[in-house]
């Protein structure tokens, strides 16, 4: 993806109504200059979400997050900078130049196929609502039987492919899709002799697959018996080939529904079939997806980091399903995920579960779930003899590859002592076993030595540098004033000693100077957020700015003295200690003029 030009980026924000775009997601009620709701990025009874349309900027007083439109879509849609500037310049209008041919013809491929893949996915769903054939009609009687409501099925936009072979390729014909477009997307395959096509999914329900932006990626697609039992050739389920715009391991099934349930409850049911997810969902569940496969992908397991590092596997306890469930485990762990594994009653998945016990007692599984460790361990002790000292070597092998991957030292010394009593071996001979597998491996993992939190700390803004600040991003007119007498190194405070540099910086190149295009400047949240918190207040600096202005001058300059002052006072000891009579003379008539000057 190209770069996305400067000024690009400054028609979208200023294109945007940062109030409009957040109204989408919060709702907001006027409150003064500002608007005011309850804030999605985390839970509160008392609202402290602010959004201020003079300045598009937003701030949470509660969790003090804030920023411009921008900032927003990515932190609420849990993209990256261009995908949100992209996204935005969609709402607006806005046609963001693409620098690259390759990448122009590329992103105008993808976007024809996301159009006939929703024309496919309307087809199917249509079919399967209003088609009177006896196919359709077994569709429908199945999904009832599986206790799947209209509601759900409109949700998920699940639909019906026809048993005709080139029911799909006559109505998107009738749409002006081209069959290479088709054949593109996956939807039809050549025949043998090269005589023409065929639908790909015939006699099948089928389960569209979206991305967190709800565009139409690909197809699931189950087979059926119609009413004379005849079933669909070939395999239960058959998906879509991999194609411009899907390749399998990127994506999860029932993710765009899920993405909100799953920040605001910030943990994730993960299950392996579309029926597994739908059927909770339906219930009430509603922060679970679907793998689409076996064993879950870095690219899967990253794209729900954005949302909840909490994870609850829920997988079949078959041997197929263990294996998956344990291939998956140790690339959560690396991926810094915490997780957890559920376990249902023998013989059943998620779905024929909530069918015969009910909701509550899914969730009841699901809050009863085990540490991946203890889930682990007990699977390598149900397939070997602990008594067996070669078991014990091959269980300890096993686990401690798992318990390598952890990053917190604390979790990796609590589990070698919890494998040392499962199998009755000193944690001493663990210890050195473990070593070993970083030899193997290349791990250079330091043990036993606790890691501080890797938290930032964030100085207390000082009260007169952050009035100095408002008032310019509130007042333009007073910046060349205050360039001349206030350098940034007068500021104490180093965000605002950075925010202050970039506006003289703006201001020297005779760019616009706003709120919105600042935090744009900078990538840093805490910058963002202390931005937006000192221009969304609701106390509006009132009175005589220009004698503010002054008198903020005159404190700064005061200051700046106080910390020269300062310095002498060190420099006056080093010199007495030294016995250098000349330079402390000298020393001491700079710092009596001080003196003066701040006494003036």
């Amino acid at each position: 993806m190209g770069l996305i030009p400067e000024e690009i980026i400054a028609q979208v924000i200023d294109r945007c109504d940062i109030v409009d775009i957040i109204g989408q997601y919060v709702p907001l009620k006027k409150a003064g200059r500002n608007f005011k709701g309850h804030c999605p990025f985390h839970h509160e009874k008392t609202p402290s979400f602010m959004v201020n349309p003079d300045k598009q900027i937003f701030h949470c007083f509660g969790c003090d997050v804030g920023g411009n439109v921008v900032g927003f879509i990515m932190k609420q849609e849990r993209l990256e900078f261009p995908e949100a500037v992209r996204m935005l310049a969609g709402k607006v209008n806005i046609a963001i130049p693409e620098t690259n041919r390759d990448h122009a013809q590329t992103t105008n491929m993808r976007q024809l196929i996301f159009n006939v893949n929703t024309l496919a996915a309307e087809y199917f769903h249509k079919n399967l609502i209003s088609d009177k054939g006896a196919a359709a009609k077994s569709a429908r009687e199945y999904l009832k039987k599986r206790k799947v409501s209209l509601q759900t099925v409109e949700k998920f936009q699940i639909g019906f492919a026809s048993d005709e072979w080139d029911g799909l390729i006559t109505y998107l014909r009738g749409k002006k899709i081209n069959l290479g477009l088709m054949e593109k997307a996956g939807l039809i395959l050549a025949r043998e002799k090269g005589d023409g096509y065929y639908d790909r999914f015939r006699n099948r329900i089928i389960f569209p697959i979206l991305d967190t932006q709800a565009h139409h990626r690909a197809f699931g697609a189950r087979a059926i018996k119609n009413t004379d039992g005849e079933g669909s050739a070939g395999a239960k389920y058959i998906n879509s080939p991999e194609t411009p715009v899907y390749i399998k391991g990127q994506h999860l099934y029932g993710f765009h529904l899920a993405k909100q349930a799953i920040g605001q409850q910030d943990f994730v049911i993960i299950v392996e079939g579309y029926m597994d997810c739908i059927m909770p969902f339906q219930a009430g569940v509603s922060n679970i997806v679907a793998s689409l496969g076996t064993a879950l992908t870095v690219e899967q397991i990253r794209l729900l980091h954005r949302y909840t590092k909490n994870v609850v596997m829920l997988f079949d306890m078959d041997p197929a399903g263990e294996s998956a469930m344990l291939r998956s485990l140790d690339t959560l762990i690396e991926e810094g995920m915490n997780v957890k594994v559920a376990a249902l009653a023998d013989g059943h998945d998620p779905d024929s579960f909530i069918r015969e016990y009910g909701v509550e007692a899914f969730r009841k599984q699901v809050n009863e779930a085990q540490t991946l460790f203890e889930y682990k361990l007990g699977i390598m002790m149900k397939r070997y003899d602990v008594k067996a000292l070669e078991s014990k070597a091959r269980i300890s092998g096993e686990m401690l590859q798992t318990i390598d991957k952890f990053e917190n030292d604390i979790l990796r010394a609590g589990y070698i002592k919890r494998l040392g009593q499962a199998l009755m071996v000193p944690e001493q001979a663990l210890m050195a076993e473990l070593k070993k597998v970083r030899q193997m491996t290349g791990e250079k993992k330091a043990f036993g030595k606790v890691s501080p939190p890797n938290t930032p700390v964030v100085e207390q803004v000082r009260v007169v540098e952050s009035d100095v600040l408002r008032l310019l991003l509130e007042e333009e007119s007073f910046i060349a004033a205050t360039k001349d007498q206030i350098a940034p190194g007068d500021f104490q405070d180093k965000r605002i000693r950075e925010v202050i540099s970039k506006i003289y910086d703006l201001f020297e190149q005779g760019k616009e100077i706003s709120g919105a295009n600042l935090i744009n400047s900078f990538t840093d949240p805490d910058m963002q957020n202390m931005i937006s918190q000192l221009m969304v207040k609701e106390s509006v600096m009132a009175g005589d700015k220009k004698k503010m202005h002054a008198d903020y001058m005159s404190r700064m300059k005061k200051d700046r003295v106080k910390l020269q002052m300062k310095g002498l006072q060190a420099q006056i000891g080093e010199a007495e200690s030294s016995g250098d009579q000349n330079k402390l003379d000298a020393l001491i008539k700079e710092y009596n003029q001080l003196l003066k000057e701040v006494a003036f």
